[in-house]
């Protein structure tokens, strides 16, 4: 493995400055560029080298490593060893991750040059997962990603409080996939390589839902709330009224003196918070006063004598 000096590849001193090197490798690369160079391999090699140079050199950590090794290396070339027995594992262990971004401001479509040229074993064997530009993480990034398949789905209310299943036909495949407590509309389900084959690559299934609205409760995200009429005797006395929450009906104590349009919380009586088991919203249950229009004489006696305390 052939030793690279970058420092004679830029044509700069060893204690060159940060600005200096900047300053070079942008004429450099401006004079190599393979835009301004079409169909020069030569010209296409030595920007390759320019990049790689200066990806190393710009970077504190990255050029001390480097100056640690051109030592390191060139003590042990002259002691007769050779590229096969150098101990690259030392260098590549402590490489870490990181790295630089190349500044391509100024060089038109430079990024896409270095999505297409690759940098050297030199360069990988010591820096190893520090990369070499950003563009390029991206773009491999980009490459790794599965594609994916987006299905709408439509459930009830109490389908998202208790979890659903739905069964597809894609191809000569029947998928089955669980929906679980707590979906919402917006909810993504992934379920790996069950949609449909793009080439020869496995696409994702996304089943994006959309719950229906239930006409007895109002849902803001993991919390229900609701309206419940309650007579006016038990709003004024107190006592207990059946409400009714997404899993059945419970009773409801009501506390002397509730006014109209107040809201008593039930804990826990909400929606299921996704993909936490046992966690629920809360119930926010909206007290609505039921006032008797056909009054007996005895009621009607009552409320006068009630008034005229």
């Amino acid at each position: 493995m052939e030793y690279k000096d970058y420092y004679k590849i830029l044509g700069v001193d060893k204690n060159a400055s940060k600005e200096d090197i900047k300053k070079t490798y942008r004429k450099l690369a401006m004079k190599f560029h393979p835009d301004r160079n079409p169909g020069n391999k030569e010209a296409e090699s030595k920007f390759k080298e320019i990049n790689e140079a200066n990806d190393v050199l710009s970077d504190p950590k990255k050029r001390e490593r480097y100056d640690q090794l051109g030592q390191s290396y060139q003590a042990w070339q002259q002691q007769g060893g050779t590229d096969g027995s150098y101990p690259w594992e030392d260098w590549v262990g402590a490489s870490g991750r990181g790295g630089t971004r190349v500044d391509v401001n100024d060089f038109g479509n430079l990024g896409d040059v270095f999505e297409e040229f690759g940098f050297s074993d030199f360069f990988n064997s010591i820096f190893g997962g520090m990369g070499a530009s950003t563009n390029t993480r991206r773009s491999q990034s980009r490459q790794a990603k599965p594609a994916v398949f987006e299905q709408p789905v439509s459930i009830t209310f109490q389908e998202a409080y208790y979890g659903a299943q739905r069964t597809f036909q894609i191809g000569d495949r029947r998928v089955e996939v669980k929906i679980p407590a707590g979906a919402r509309t917006g909810t993504k389900v992934r379920v790996a390589g069950a949609g449909p084959q793009q080439g020869n690559q496995k696409c994702d299934l996304y089943l994006v839902i959309d719950m229906k609205p239930d006409p007895r409760f109002e849902r803001q995200g993991d919390d229900l709330y609701s309206e419940e009429t309650i007579n006016l005797s038990t709003v004024v006395l107190g006592g207990q009224a059946t409400v009714i929450t997404p899993s059945g009906n419970v009773l409801l104590t009501i506390p002397a003196g509730t006014q109209p349009g107040q809201s008593i919380r039930l804990a826990g009586r909400g929606m299921p918070i996704l993909r936490q088991a046992g966690a629920y919203g809360n119930l926010y249950v909206k007290v609505k006063v039921q006032i008797p229009k056909n009054l007996t004489p005895h009621q009607r006696s009552a409320f006068e004598k009630m008034g005229s305390i």
